[in-house]
């Protein structure tokens, strides 16, 4: 088998979603969340499981965790563009969130919920940042009310654009802990994990690429590996052919309305002319091909 690909989502849940890895996972966390919201232990809600994708060797693989303090984190890596994916990330959080919430339970029992989305596309061409954060905020004044609900985006492409494939351009790259981690998932070839640098052991860096150096599959596993990145190609592939094609029929409608724009104005000077001229209105009609209306028009505007 080629080597392993953490962005993946099974690779990514063998490497974060297991008992042994658990401090990885609390360090991707503590790099993406704010202060107040750290975690020093995590419960894993839904543990990394071969069986899983027995089932359903499509479905996704997310990573649900729950901190000591009660707070809710929702991880999915999401390796091809959907279409509203949006809706789906908001989807994800309202069932991360009220899943909480127990037959006979009060509604002060909720904790916060975090939805964590890493997209190997670009989801937001608005926004320059890689990783963006949303909250639920009042129009006018910025007031956050509702505070519960917190939604993170991190866009690796826009982390990687303009990374070459050195590796002493993806150390000067790396200013944060969050850096380290997106690094890890798209550029894990470029470290040698007995030279990395001093700043980047912090994060379990180390320790990552020496999991991900060592995972191994079973037949099951590795049938599953396999059947995402064979389904993951066939999406992408699906979505380039789609956009190729949506480009090159905006690119013929922009031909057609222009070819379209310029014979309806050859008309209209044709029209003008004729109009100079004194020629009769059905003459000009039958000649031109325009309305009645359309040569009032022109007569209004001379």
């Amino acid at each position: 088998m080629t080597e392993i690909n953490p962005r993946v989502d099974i690779a990514f849940k063998k490497i974060f979603g297991v008992e042994e890895n658990k401090d990885l996972l609390i360090s991707l966390i503590n790099s993406i969340v704010s202060i107040d919201d750290q975690v020093s232990e995590i419960t894993l809600l839904n543990p990394y499981n071969p069986k899983n994708f027995k089932q359903d060797k499509l479905s996704v693989l997310d990573l649900k965790a729950c901190g000591s303090d009660g707070k809710r984190f929702n991880i999915e890596i999401q390796i091809c563009d959907e279409a509203d994916y949006n809706k789906r990330a908001l989807y994800y959080w309202a069932k991360l969130y009220t899943e909480q919430l127990k037959e006979s339970a009060d509604y002060g029992t909720l904790s916060k919920a975090i939805g964590i989305h890493i997209l190997n596309f670009t989801s937001l061409p608005e926004s320059d940042k890689y990783h963006n954060v949303f909250h639920i905020v009042e129009k006018e004044n910025g007031l956050q009310y509702f505070k519960d609900l917190e939604l993170h985006t991190i866009e690796l492409k826009k982390f990687t654009s303009s990374i070459t494939n050195e590796s002493s351009d993806i150390f000067t790259k790396i200013k944060t802990s969050l850096d380290i981690w997106v690094a890890f998932l798209t550029k894990h070839n470029l470290f040698d994990k007995e030279h990395l640098p001093k700043n980047l052991n912090k994060s379990g860096l180390k320790k990552a690429l020496d999991v991900l150096a060592v995972m191994n599959f079973s037949e099951e596993e590795r049938q599953g590996y396999e059947d995402h990145l064979k389904w993951l190609r066939m999406q992408m592939n699906t979505i380039k052919k789609y956009e190729q094609i949506a480009e090159a029929r905006g690119e013929a409608r922009g031909e057609a309305r222009g070819e379209a724009h310029g014979r309806f104005s050859e008309k209209l000077e044709l029209a003008k002319k004729q109009l100079k001229r004194g020629v009769a209105m059905e003459l000009i009609m039958e000649d031109t091909g325009l309305t009645e209306d359309d040569i009032y028009a022109i007569k209004g505007s001379a």
